[in-house]
């Protein structure tokens, strides 16, 4: 987990904030989208965000328009082979499902007949991308993860272990448990505003592993490892936690501002399929599917022309000119009558300070992201959009509706 930046501004942030949620009533309609088809063929492979950009400018309005079949057995899900149609309804744009030819899918099972989905629903986002973290828990909601039991040796004298290796690990005396995740702790995540506030430890998922013998140390054996086992890794229980994969994406509630506070893989610049913690979770009414706008601004920037970058004339500067010396970033403000040394010959010196003309960049959309995992105080996010490359620190808050 990488180190997080804290050069944002905070003068006159708050009337930056307030700019992201101002709503002027009809101005937000569903728009569509540039050369929005009238329909469009689902395939394998896309995505309910994918359909839904192909028609609206915002994809998570998706709900608003779409008209289910009732006749159909799962009327909200979308099969790939079914055709789409864009039509208009007192002047608003609904999205249907055309008949399917040949009928319903029907799949003839003796000695019964009943009607099934012969093919997979597409899923709304790209599962892929997130299944690695849909189950595992990345982020410890207390420092207790350090006082778990940790691996503390290996058999044959490895160095690391991998698939299918024996490990060692401190005080496992009940056979009770038989599963258990391997984690490795990470950074703490803390609040932008208050860096002693903790808001959770991440944790990085190492793999599984299966007890073997209990003791001090226990024997387990590595069952699936998505990287090598090291010496201080920590071991928990595994959970019987059912991957939530059916999203609906929807605006996340009204006022839930927040920032982006780390993105996962080690990277610097986020893009489109990166996967980011917020700092705004349950107890911030943030679910699974809540969609919110990135916004990159509010970092101070020098004004260069008030600083004399811009229009700086080098060929007119004197020797007795301050910026002849000292660059046109600083200004005379006086004399001090404290020498600069103790065994100055001069009884006073010139005091110079350095400008601090600034402006303070002005909130603008960069993306969109999906919440698809939340714990007490943070989430896991899906970056669906980024018009720019976005930063840890970038500001969140909900699309307008």
């Amino acid at each position: 987990m990488r180190t997080l930046s804290r050069s944002f501004v905070w003068v006159g942030l708050s009337g930056l904030l307030a700019a992201l949620v101002v709503v002027t009533p009809n101005v937000f309609a569903v728009e569509l989208a540039a050369g929005a088809p009238t329909t469009y063929t689902v395939r394998s492979g896309d995505t309910l965000w994918d359909i839904a950009g192909q028609f609206l400018r915002d994809p998570w309005r998706w709900s608003a328009v779409w008209r289910a079949n009732p006749d159909l057995a799962d009327p909200d899900r979308i099969y790939p082979g079914d055709t789409l149609m864009l039509t208009q309804i007192d002047g608003q744009p609904v999205i249907t499902r055309a008949e399917r030819r040949g009928g319903p899918r029907v799949v003839k099972l003796s000695p019964q007949v009943r009607s099934e989905a012969v093919s997979a629903p597409i899923p709304t986002i790209r599962l892929n991308v997130i299944a690695p973290f849909l189950t595992q828990p990345y982020v410890a909601e207390s420092n207790d993860l350090k006082r778990a039991s940790y691996v503390v040796g290996f058999p044959d004298e490895h160095l690391v272990a991998g698939l299918h290796d024996a490990i060692y690990v401190r005080k496992i005396r009940s056979e009770a448990v038989k599963h258990f995740q391997i984690l490795r702790p990470g950074e703490p995540l803390t609040a932008f505003d208050d860096p002693d506030q903790v808001l959770g430890h991440a944790a990085t998922f190492v793999g599984n592993a299966e007890l073997e013998r209990t003791g001090d140390p226990a024997r387990l054996r590595v069952t699936q490892a998505a990287r090598e086992v090291m010496i201080g890794d920590r071991v928990i229980p595994a959970k019987n936690e059912q991957p939530f994969v059916d999203f609906l994406p929807r605006p996340a509630p009204a006022g839930a501002r927040g920032r982006i506070l780390s993105v996962m893989n080690g990277i610097s610049q986020i893009g489109q399929y990166d996967v980011v913690i917020v700092d705004r979770g349950s107890r911030d009414r943030i679910e699974p599917g809540h969609v919110f706008t990135v916004f990159a601004g509010g970092q101070r920037e020098r004004d260069e022309v008030r600083t004399g970058i811009a229009d700086s004339d080098w060929l007119m500067d004197s020797p007795a000119s301050t910026s002849f010396w000292y660059g046109r970033e600083y200004s005379f403000t006086g004399w001090s009558d404290e020498p600069r040394t103790p065994d100055s010959s001069f009884a006073k010196h010139p005091e110079f300070q350095r400008s601090t003309a600034a402006y303070v960049k002005p909130f603008e959309p960069a993306g969109e992201l999906m919440v698809f995992k939340t714990f007490e105080r943070v989430s896991f996010a899906l970056i669906l959009r980024a018009t720019r490359a976005l930063q840890v620190g970038d500001w969140i808050a909900p699309p307008p509706v």
